[in-house]
């Protein structure tokens, strides 16, 4: 579950991390009262930050004109009207997408003067099986950017997750990063500060690009996390009630939502022919498959390896929510999985839904051969397939002739 910037600077000022004074707005009443605050405590700039799960906002456009999703501040007047021209309106970024996403909130936050700014990340190595630190002295840039042309600035430290953090190694980072004396100091609190976030919210990823030395209106510098992004671990939500409570919807995509309801993975991708599989890796390989034989996927779509009969109709229902949608292949291997109670589901669904695209469907494993025979004897349409092969080359050209 991906949460918004505002979100993600809340749980790690909760466990201790600077981050620059704000508040999300929803209104631009809200927006002039925080404004008018930042302002009357002394700072002398803020920044309007529209609110999207989406990056690239500096650089976006909104439907009406208006350009750049982050935008700086000198007085209250200019922080309102850009709060207008951003509240309820829809932008467009690299990540969004033509269609964009509306904003529903803004963080109005300080914008101190940056003297330096680094990346800081806490993740999951999945080839050491623990998390790990990463930190660069090259902040404020995709760090696939920094690791493909300047590796060597790229600094990692390892956790052993029976210890934890110790002490030396928030030490070890700072002294890499070039920090001395008070920021010294400050770095190694806020490191250790950043993986209790990491390590307490079952986070799958902790960013700040960029972590910033700022000099605040008294002229002290600070080391702080201008910027941040927390992405959490699905399976762990059920620990962090609070957490879940984020979760914003409007950000998400309606069939993906439906499909949570049903513990189906769902992903809505481009293409016409729909995919229903169960397990991860025979979805990719589908996937696959059907671009190999010139077709495109509309989705990711894994029931899992156990899916009851409900779960496959309402695979189904949401398959033909997608308009998109020209033909469908349902690819299963029985291990866990009945194929019996696949097959029963298929049926039941077409029925239900009155299907009239071109459904191939391949069965192979547990219980196949009652699977089969209750496809055959249904009287549907519905195409055999006798492989994975068969089964997509069938689906194509069936997708392509209707």
């Amino acid at each position: 579950m991906n949460i918004h910037e505002y979100q993600a600077k809340q749980l790690l000022a909760r466990h201790g991390v600077a981050v620059p004074a704000g508040d999300p707005c929803k209104t631009v009443d809200e927006a002039r009262a925080v404004a008018e605050r930042l302002f009357a405590a002394g700072h002398t700039l803020i920044v309007i930050k529209s609110q999207i799960h989406a990056g690239g906002r500096g650089k976006g456009t909104f439907t009406h004109g208006f350009q750049g999703g982050v935008k700086l501040a000198k007085s209250v007047d200019e922080a309102v009207n850009f709060a207008g021209n951003m509240l309820g309106k829809t932008l467009v970024t690299k990540q969004t997408g033509p269609e964009g996403r509306v904003v529903q909130t803004i963080l109005i936050a300080a914008a101190e003067m940056i003297k330096k700014e680094f990346y800081l990340a806490v993740l999951l190595d999945r080839a050491a099986s623990r998390p790990l630190i990463m930190a660069s002295t090259e902040g404020g840039v995709d760090i696939e950017e920094v690791a493909a042309h300047t590796p060597e600035k790229i600094i990692r430290e390892n956790v052993d997750p029976a210890v934890g953090l110790m002490p030396y190694q928030t030490r070890k980072i700072a002294a890499a990063l070039g920090l001395k004396g008070d920021l010294f100091n400050q770095a190694c609190k806020l490191i250790a500060a950043v993986y209790k976030t990491a390590w307490e919210t079952d986070a799958a990823l902790v960013e700040i690009n960029p972590l910033c030395i700022v000099e605040g209106p008294g002229g002290k510098e600070a080391i702080v996390a201008v910027d941040a992004k927390i992405g959490l671990d699905d399976n762990a939500l059920y620990r962090h009630t609070d957490i879940q409570a984020m979760r914003d919807l409007a950000e998400e995509s309606p069939l993906e939502v439906e499909a949570s309801k049903y513990a189906l993975n769902y992903i809505k991708l481009d293409g016409n022919i729909a995919c229903l599989v169960n397990g991860a890796g025979l979805a990719m390989s589908t996937m696959d498959i059907i671009k190999h034989f010139g077709g495109e996927p509309a989705n990711f779509l894994d029931v899992g390896g156990g899916a009851s009969k409900d779960q496959v109709a309402a695979a189904f229902r949401i398959i033909l929510s997608d308009v998109a949608v020209k033909g469908i292949l349902v690819n299963i291997f029985g291990g866990i999985m009945d194929c019996n109670v696949i097959a029963t589901g298929i049926v039941e669904a077409v029925r239900e839904t009155g299907l009239k695209l071109p459904l191939v469907v391949r069965l192979e494993g547990n219980n196949v051969a009652a699977g089969k025979k209750t496809l055959a004897e249904s009287g549907l349409t519905i195409i055999s397939g006798d492989s994975m092969s068969d089964a997509a080359q069938k689906v194509v050209k069936a997708t392509r002739a209707a």
